[in-house]
């Protein structure tokens, strides 16, 4: 049976101590470069893959310094510091460039921790929304491969099909889970907090050149919780807080389909007139 395409495509093959070989998949491609959601993922994929790793991720940060371009990249994952129960990690993407030299188009922090049973309660709950066998997948208009790669149900908040300016909110609130079934896992989850489309589309109802230039992801569930999701449903929420200056936020939640909030994530976005 061939590997599911988001495993291949975040697949890294060790080519030192905490080096790792990859290259970008043309299943995950986006307008430029590959899908911010897969690059993400493929990055935290480096720490998991180390053989000195301590417990699971807490947060994952991920600075877009440039495209990734398409071919083969490197990967560095090297933890700096291990406490009794945290660890933390630094990460960054080198491609060459056009004389050959290495050039670093993406850093990355992580932390991971070695969790224990405590007191545990969400205190930002589930909206209560249509399930998903009430709603029809949505063909988002868009000829960019990576979607293709996910089943979405907007509830609302969708894409807009009408790029008239008359846009006044910028909330979405939407099912989604891969297409082609795959149980839910710390990687897939880290690119499920970047399946939203820029917040500034919808807000404007305007396209304009937008892209991530940080991303931050806090996983609240660990790989067991994840693992008992299978190939269910997440519904996920996202929002902007203010644009300004060519800049602007971006907060999400992600919840299972039994309200469990399973991350959050915050990102900051770059938009141009």
């Amino acid at each position: 049976m061939n590997p599911h395409a988001f495993d291949q495509a975040i697949a890294l093959t060790a080519t030192g101590d905490g080096q790792y070989a990859g290259a970008t998949s043309p299943a995950y491609a986006n307008m430029v470069g590959p899908f911010g959601g897969i690059t993400a993922a493929t990055v935290l994929n480096a720490v998991l893959l180390h053989p000195a790793l301590l417990g699971e991720p807490l947060s994952l940060t991920v600075n877009f310094c440039a495209a990734v371009a398409d071919g083969a990249f490197s990967v560095s994952a090297q933890p700096v510091r291990t406490n009794r129960s945290t660890q933390h990690w630094v990460m960054a993407i080198t491609q060459p460039n056009a004389e050959g030299v290495a050039e670093t188009v993406l850093t990355a922090s992580a932390v991971t921790a070695a969790r224990r049973e405590t007191w545990s309660v969400d205190d930002e709950p589930m909206p209560a929304v249509p399930a998903p066998a009430r709603l029809s997948t949505y063909t988002v208009p868009s000829p960019v491969e990576w979607i293709q790669r996910y089943e979405m149900r907007p509830i609302e908040g969708a894409i807009p099909h009408t790029w008239d300016g008359s846009g006044s909110d910028s909330l979405s609130r939407l099912w989604m889970r891969d297409a082609q079934p795959r149980a839910l896992d710390l990687c897939g989850l880290a690119a499920l907090a970047d399946v939203f489309f820029p917040r500034v589309w919808l807000r404007r109802a305007t396209r304009v050149p937008a892209g991530t230039v940080s991303l931050t992801v806090y996983f609240h569930a660990g790989s067991v919780q994840l693992a008992e999701c299978g190939h269910g449903w997440v519904l996920g929420q996202a929002r902007a807080q203010a644009f300004r200056n060519g800049f602007f936020d971006q907060t999400a939640q992600l919840w299972n389909e039994a309200g469990h909030l399973l991350a959050t994530s915050h990102q900051v976005v770059y938009y141009k007139e």
